[in-house]
């Protein structure tokens, strides 16, 4: 079976988002670090060279594939802030996420064009529920 290409580095966090070429992008995943860093209680790992990720949970699908993966992450993209696990590993929509704030959803990511659009107070519950279902 193919290993996950996404792995845990010992490449440095800070040094990552200090590379962000973007001001804006730069400062807001300095800020993503410190609020996920807070909520977990957990220092933050490099997973590949893009995604900065929290906790740590193994996996199995039906098809016999498992792994590793982060349980909450984050990556500063151009484009827009990736934000990885606040998604319901059923497939069902959190309505959490109707209050949320502007954002786009793809199937295991939440898409973010402006931190300061989003309700901070509704991200953090969707990183505590997210860490209690890993829990479970």
């Amino acid at each position: 079976m193919a290993e996950n290409l996404t792995q845990p580095t010992d490449a440095d966090v800070d040094a990552f988002l200090d590379s962000v070429p973007d001001e804006r992008r730069r400062a807001e995943g300095h800020a993503l670090r410190r609020l996920m860093e807070r909520v977990t209680g957990q220092e933050p790992v490099m997973w590949g060279p893009t995604m900065v990720g929290f906790g740590k949970e193994h996996y199995r699908y039906e098809s016999g594939r498992e792994g590793d993966q982060f349980v909450v992450g984050f990556s500063p993209r151009k484009a827009a802030l990736t934000l990885y696990g606040l998604n319901s590993p059923g497939g069902e929509p959190d309505p959490l996420m109707a209050q949320l704030g502007p954002h786009t959803t793809g199937k295991s990511c939440v898409y973010v064009k402006r931190l300061d659009a989003v309700n901070a107070d509704v991200l953090e519950r969707l990183i505590r529920r997210r860490l209690e279902q890993a829990a479970t």
